[in-house]
């Protein structure tokens, strides 16, 4: 059971959610950029919340199936076909040995999640498929797709009639975002004026932009004495403000420890739409307290319960 490679796409991994506990080895936890697509496009494929997938990154590229499979795309729409005919965002399909699935442009958003009934069975490397090109761990040979591989694919247990009946409001993602920020760690680092800055502008995500982290262009961050600090843990979402006062929000490949003060950390609730964005995009920051945050956490639904009540 598996895919055959044709066209790569700008930048396709396996992603799953991430290789947790080897930070204190300098082994950053990776794993999928929007964990939303992610949660979705496992749940309709009947999958465990934990099996790999394909990410794409602003251009999809195309694959040759060579066995029978459901799949479902998630994320942003790269107007998928299947033999040139159109197949569906959110809404598991059917794809026959010998048929062609292509990705085209990302039309809004950049990131687009490609789960197979079963999961991409690639080896479990310290925990987690996820690819670690930095690292050159898991995935395929620990790098992003090229031509010619061959992406294998585990059995599902959940009969492919059940899957074919479930679906989910596709996402819609902005080109201009706010999203919420808890404050720190080190939010004493910046002068009353710095925080009036960082929460009054609007910063723009630059080209020099990766799964590591977004490099954002807008009005200077003041600091007290600089921003140098004792290099500390770095999460996803930490937004990092160097010396040239413009903010870093660390993302799913950062490094485990960073030596920047922190201005503020994304609310979890907000990375998936902020990690949709692309370079030329704008975006804002709104404070909220931490007990707000836990409150807007507690009331999100679970997917996979949601799709179990629908179906």
């Amino acid at each position: 059971m598996s895919l055959k490679v044709l066209i790569p796409g700008a930048l396709t991994t396996v992603q799953d959610l991430g290789r947790m506990g080897y930070q204190q080895s300098g082994i950053p936890c990776g794993g999928v950029m929007d964990r939303d697509a992610y949660a979705a496009a496992n749940a309709l494929a009947g999958n465990t919340a934990g099996e790999a997938v394909l990410e794409h990154t602003i251009y999809g590229g195309s694959y040759l199936f060579e066995s029978d499979e459901t799949a479902v795309l998630t994320g942003a729409d790269m107007k998928p076909a299947l033999d040139g005919r159109p197949v569906p965002m959110y809404r598991p399909f059917s794809v026959k040995a010998g048929q062609v699935l292509s990705l085209g442009m990302a039309e809004n958003g950049c990131r687009t999640c490609l789960a197979l009934a079963g999961g991409i069975d690639v080896p479990v490397v310290l925990g987690s498929r996820s690819t670690s090109i930095k690292c050159s761990l898991g995935g395929l040979e620990g790098r992003a797709l090229k031509a010619g591989d061959r992406i294998p694919v585990g059995a599902s247990s959940v009969p492919e009639a059940e899957l074919l009946n479930r679906s989910l409001p596709p996402a819609v993602y902005e080109s201009q975002v706010t999203v919420r920020v808890i404050p720190g760690p080190q939010e004493e680092a910046f002068t009353e004026n710095g925080l009036e800055t960082f929460y009054s502008s609007s910063y723009t995500i630059t080209p020099d932009s990766d799964r590591m982290g977004y490099r954002m262009d807008g009005p200077e961050i003041e600091s007290l004495r600089g921003t140098d600090i004792i290099s500390d843990a770095i999460v996803f979402g930490s937004i990092q403000v160097p010396s040239s006062g413009k903010p870093i929000i660390l993302l799913a490949d950062r490094q485990t420890t960073g030596g920047y003060a922190k201005i503020a950390t994304v609310f979890s609730l907000d990375l998936p739409g902020l990690v949709q964005c692309r370079p030329g995009d704008t975006v804002r920051f709104s404070r909220i307290s931490v007990e707000e945050a836990q409150e807007l956490s507690a009331q999100k639904g679970d997917i996979y319960e949601y799709i179990r009540h629908e179906a």
